[in-house]
């Protein structure tokens, strides 16, 4: 049986650790049975054979890819392959692109407080990605976003007001789920470095979103 082929892309910020993340990535879809391509060669993404992806997983903070290469990656997503992204990955990645902004459906603006405890609550637990998963707390950047509302929203986040009093009991995703074209799109905002997906609960919704993004799950 020919194995469901996977690229994961890092880069940016080194405050995000994005290679020790993308191995994190690889090691998952790998016990999966994926063949998974590794680079930090944005280029990579707009390749012409792309689209053999059953998934893309950008691990960026910002970046710029060429809009004819960006053209091919959204083809390849709007015909089926998979695209995922936690915490920086989608939601900073490629900022300046209005096609992956459409794309990735959310787009950071913010985390009051940086480093903080938060609570994250679970809003689908019907849903494969969220089985299981009780409410939990979280040690990081509790993420304001800008989002698509045509997402599916898996679980949430409600910023206090201690930090942006004006924000205050405002309910924010933390995972959903949406489609673009025939492309399936899964994000979480947790994971601000490497070491936090190994947290039982973090990793395993990483680990179901991935899967269910390249229709795995």
């Amino acid at each position: 049986m020919t194995k469901r082929k996977a690229l994961v892309v890092y880069g940016g910020m080194e405050l995000h650790t994005p290679r020790e993340g993308a191995e994190v990535v690889r090691q998952i879809l790998e016990e999966h049975g994926f063949a998974v391509q590794v680079t930090d060669d944005y280029d990579a993404l707009g390749a012409d054979d792309v689209g053999s992806n059953a998934l893309v997983v950008p691990v960026i903070t910002d970046g710029v890819l060429e809009p004819e290469k960006m053209a091919r990656l959204i083809a390849a997503v709007q015909a089926g392959t998979g695209l995922a992204g936690y915490h920086m990955g989608l939601a900073t990645s490629f900022r300046a692109s209005v096609p992956f902004r459409y794309a990735a459906s959310c787009y950071w603006v913010s985390h009051p407080g940086n480093i903080i405890t938060y609570h994250v609550d679970v809003t689908r637990p019907d849903h494969p990605i969220m089985e299981g998963i009780e409410p939990f707390e979280h040690t990081s950047e509790q993420y304001y976003l800008n989002y698509d509302p045509a997402v599916e929203v898996l679980a949430t986040t409600t910023f206090s007001g201690e930090f942006h009093p004006w924000r205050r009991n405002v309910v924010m995703p933390v995972v959903f789920t949406t489609t673009h074209g025939q492309g399936r799109v899964f994000y979480s905002s947790l994971g601000h470095t490497a070491d936090e997906l190994e947290i039982p609960d973090v990793r395993l919704i990483l680990t179901r979103g991935l899967l269910w993004a390249a229709g795995a799950l």
